[in-house]
């Protein structure tokens, strides 16, 4: 979840314990959705959704790259497009035009996902920055030039030996340093990633992420 000085609030994917994550920060509005990509721990919170649609004059914007409309179009139709009189809760639209959202300025780019893409995010407000690459397997030049001087990167790693389809500790210090982030937060960890013995080892400007984390920037 990215929230401006006004408030306004864009969230990041839809995860399987969105509920739980939402009801715990007494959070029951956003702006707009970005989804990275559609494998399952990114999206099949989707149906949480619903509550925040009560009240909206029209569906929550919803944003993601072509292949992830495509694919979560398939899978939830029912959300994007209603059903037996239910209304329309997310209206999805592909990434490709979009600059500005809820007083964010929003940046974009592809990265490898092993076999699969998932997309990278940067959203400026309030003279900050802060970017958000999860699920990647290589660095590109397009990873580094988006994210260049962010004032926070959320960078995944998921453990410390190398991994066919995400960041392994190296490879996301190595973009921290290469984008030259002011502040990084790891995360997507997977239960070799003690916090304790992780925190002592990192740089002082690299932060171990963990559920409910808040970093203002």
């Amino acid at each position: 979840m990215v929230e401006s000085a006004a408030g306004n609030r864009l969230l990041v994917d839809t995860p399987t314990d969105l509920r739980q994550q939402l009801l715990h920060r007494s959070i029951d509005r956003v702006d707009a959705i970005f989804w990275t990509h559609d494998h399952a721990d990114h999206c099949h919170g989707i149906d949480d959704l619903r509550p925040m649609r009560y009240g909206r004059g029209g569906p929550i914007p919803g944003y993601a790259a072509d292949e992830t409309v495509r694919r979560l179009r398939l899978r939830f139709d029912y959300v994007f497009a209603g059903q037996h009189g239910y209304p329309t809760i997310v209206s999805l639209e592909p990434l490709d035009r979009l600059k500005i959202c809820a007083g964010f300025g929003v940046g974009w780019c592809q990265m490898p996902h092993g076999p699969a893409q998932s997309t990278a995010y940067r959203f400026d407000c309030d003279n900050r920055s802060i970017g958000y690459a999860t699920d990647f397997s290589a660095i590109t030049r397009e990873m580094v030039d988006l994210f260049r001087d962010v004032d926070v990167l959320v960078i995944d790693c998921l453990r410390r030996e190398p991994h066919p389809t995400h960041a392994h500790l190296g490879m996301a210090l190595e973009l921290a340093e290469a984008a030259r982030a002011r502040r990084a937060v790891l995360t997507h960890l997977d239960k070799s990633m003690d916090y304790a013995t992780l925190s002592a080892e990192v740089p002082a400007h690299v932060v171990v992420g963990y559920d409910g984390l808040e970093i203002e920037a």
